[in-house]
């Protein structure tokens, strides 16, 4: 049976060239993978486009929704079997994970970049490409989420994380591990979600923020923050969920204009619990309203608070989110 699937390009490493004089990387006129016929196999139809053409830092949750309403419509409009998504790594883990909160569409919808420019010796991008194209073209895939493909893995949007700056090995799940491999065969799975977190938002226009704890923290950052009007922040905390004591004040006063904090750890495995009960410990600050997550890091869960947002900012309708 043939696949049809609908290879969408934003921009990215996987889309840039190197200066051979210079050696700086950067967008050229054209994506090179636009109308590039890599895919051979005459039961996958691929059709692409070109959404956007931006480094993956330039990259706004406004981008984010852009592409989930592109998605939807498209598979919608045309009955493609899947989607696949060209994108720079920076930024990469916070689109898949939004799409994976945001998007309708019941087929494979997988991200992929390249840690290599496509001129470069070596370039990771045409392999990752095809890879993520078998992928979405897997019947396996249908309802495991949006996923994150590069060097011959699978990974969930809700885990995956970029961990190298250049290594082309960079995105891995920590704790959890990849869901599949990509072999000469095909997509093989071993292992899948078991639920699945959307939301049907229109916009996206909350001022969240994101900060990561250090010793000696205090409120300063908090008073200069509320002073900012934002609509909800995240911090990254120490171990388990535990904050400086000289926090506390700044915290209470976002609390009292009823600004949502989550606390997620600046760890990289594990997750946030209300266990110490010193001052700053995680059990005071869960008797404080602080919201705890069920181990997002703290980009994600930044992306998590913009969407919820737009339904809700009571703090125990944003706690048992938080907790999917």
């Amino acid at each position: 049976m043939k696949k049809k699937i609908l290879v969408i390009h934003t921009g990215g490493t996987i889309s840039m060239q190197e200066d051979e004089h210079t050696g700086a990387v950067s967008p050229g006129a054209a994506n090179p993978l636009v109308n590039n016929p890599l895919v051979t196999d005459s039961n996958t139809i691929i059709e692409d486009c070109e959404l956007f053409h931006l480094p993956s830092p330039h990259i706004t949750p406004s981008h984010m929704l852009k592409l989930a309403q592109f998605i939807d419509a498209q598979v919608l409009e045309k009955s493609y079997d899947g989607v696949v998504i060209t994108h720079g790594t920076d930024t990469l883990e916070e689109t898949a994970f939004f799409l994976d909160l945001t998007t309708k569409a019941n087929v494979p919808i997988v991200l992929t970049g390249a840690m290599r420019s496509s001129n470069e010796l070596g370039s990771d991008g045409p392999y990752n490409l095809l890879s993520s194209i078998k992928v979405a073209s897997s019947e396996s895939a249908i309802g495991k989420g949006v996923l994150v493909v590069l060097n011959d893995e699978v990974h969930t949007a809700k885990n995956v994380t970029k961990t190298h700056t250049s290594n082309i090995a960079t995105f891995q799940s920590p704790q959890y591990g990849p869901i599949g491999l990509v072999t000469k065969r095909g997509v093989s799975f071993h292992h899948m979600p078991i639920q699945q977190d959307k939301y049907k938002i229109t916009e996206v226009n909350k001022n969240v923020m994101l900060l990561k704890a250090y010793s000696g923290m205090d409120s300063s950052i908090f008073e200069a923050l509320k002073s900012m009007r934002i609509d909800g922040l995240v911090i990254e905390a120490l171990g388990q969920g535990n904050l400086p004591p000289s926090t506390i004040d700044g915290i209470r006063s976002l609390l009292a204009d009823n600004i949502p904090v989550v606390l997620v750890s600046r760890c990289f495995n594990g997750i946030v619990q209300d266990i110490y009960g010193y001052e700053g410990g995680g059990r005071r600050l869960k008797e404080l309203g602080l919201i705890f997550s069920n181990g997002l890091n703290g980009q994600k869960a930044r992306i998590k608070l913009l969407v919820t947002l737009e339904k809700t900012n009571d703090s125990e309708q944003l706690q048992a989110l938080f907790l999917k």
